[in-house]
């Protein structure tokens, strides 16, 4: 079992910075693919980012590919995300998840495709 924590959301200006932890606990994220989604109040969530834990691969949305980042801290067992250059469109809960092996190609940005959640943690970007 993996238990996920998200944290460093808050409220922001537009133009600014802020990035989000996600650390896990309970075993490794080695051989794991972590994501980052988020939902907006009234929409349906959808696919930040994602990193394949064994070899580093990423993924983006492509609408925010150049002002997000996903990385990982392997000593810290902790995933990140570098948000950039804040929207106030970006205003979401921001949900940290899991996909245990075998990972499959191509279903990185499929919300059915990870096993564990993380309770979310609210980005506010104000105009």
């Amino acid at each position: 079992q993996v238990q996920l924590v998200e944290s460093g959301g808050g409220l922001v200006q537009a133009g600014d910075s802020l990035r989000l932890s996600c650390a896990a606990s309970g075993r490794t994220f080695i051989d794991y693919r972590v994501g980052w989604f988020r939902q907006a109040p009234g929409k349906e969530r959808e696919f930040v980012a994602a990193i394949d834990w064994y070899g580093g691969f990423t993924y983006y949305a492509n609408s925010l590919k150049g002002r997000f980042t996903i990385s990982r801290d392997n000593a810290k067992n902790t995933v990140y995300l570098q948000m950039n250059s804040l929207k106030p469109e970006d205003t979401a809960v921001y949900y940290c998840a899991a996909d245990r092996p075998p990972l499959i190609s191509g279903r990185q940005s499929y919300d059915y495709a990870y096993d564990y959640w993380g309770q979310g943690t609210q980005v506010t970007v104000s105009s």
